[in-house]
């Protein structure tokens, strides 16, 4: 039976807290594997390279981590640690001053590191009831985290998938279309903005964005078959591309209401 990336990191959690950090890699690389790690999984797998002596990889993960969620405090003050370690004194300093501004940052009425800690608190309790069976009340856990930490997209990433789970495609598409506007480098953001596209009945958005999506990442295997799907659909070929370097973020058309 497959085990879900969430249990994963569950699992990889327990090793690390006995110290096996070797074991902990290994649970955390087939989360990453799995093309669906979210920013605490690099954390924790950046972590467990640092404590196992290895501090290049180690600054590979927390610097993915602070792509997907550039306020991760816990990220940002583990990264300066490791650069001091490696003698890279001006950088770790300045990563602690990101970290303090970060601190220092009010979101909700809260101090910026109690609004993260309250968000991922959020988005722990919306995973609890999605394994429950709650889907409505896990998308509205991760839309309270989402109030709490507004650049924490791998948790906006998951409640687009929610969304889309329970046929809500245009609120995912929201979703997704602001993960590639702000974070251009989520790719998997991209194929599930085009899968929101499709579900939503655009087939000409979502082939724009897939197309995209294969010249930037020729290599997924997904892309080819979200293709396919739409050539058995009989949609017609995406219009010219948005340009070099970008996403479509086209949002498919919504229906007008009768007067």
């Amino acid at each position: 039976m497959d085990v879900s990336p969430e249990r994963l990191v569950e699992q990889a959690n327990e090793r690390f807290q006995l110290q096996d950090y070797y074991g902990a890699i290994h649970l955390l690389e087939e989360v990453i594997a799995t093309g669906r790690a979210f920013a605490d999984a690099h954390h924790l797998l950046g972590v467990s390279y640092s404590l196992a002596g290895q501090p290049d990889k180690a600054l590979e993960q927390l610097d993915r981590a602070l792509a997907l969620n550039p306020n991760y405090i816990e990220a940002l003050i583990h990264r300066a640690l490791v650069l001091n370690e490696l003698g890279r004194e001006a950088e770790a300093n300045a990563v602690l001053r990101r970290a303090r501004q970060v601190g220092a940052e009010r979101r909700a009425g809260f101090h910026g590191h109690v609004a993260a800690k309250l968000a991922n608190q959020h988005a722990a309790l919306g995973q609890a009831y999605l394994e429950a069976g709650g889907l409505n009340e896990a998308i509205a856990q991760y839309e309270a985290a989402l109030a709490l930490g507004p650049a924490f997209h791998d948790l906006r990433y998951k409640l687009g998938r929610l969304l889309l789970e329970a046929g809500r495609a245009l609120d995912a598409h929201e979703q997704f279309q602001r993960i590639v506007r702000e974070r251009p480098s989520f790719l998997d953001a991209a194929a599930m903005l085009g899968m929101s596209c499709y579900l939503a009945g655009d087939g000409l958005a979502a082939r724009a964005v897939w197309e995209e999506l294969r010249a930037r990442r020729p290599e997924d295997p997904r892309v080819e078959a979200y293709l396919a799907l739409l050539s058995r659909s009989d949609v017609p070929p995406a219009p010219a591309s948005a340009g070099d370097g970008e996403l479509a973020t086209g949002a498919p058309a919504r229906k007008k209401k009768k007067k």
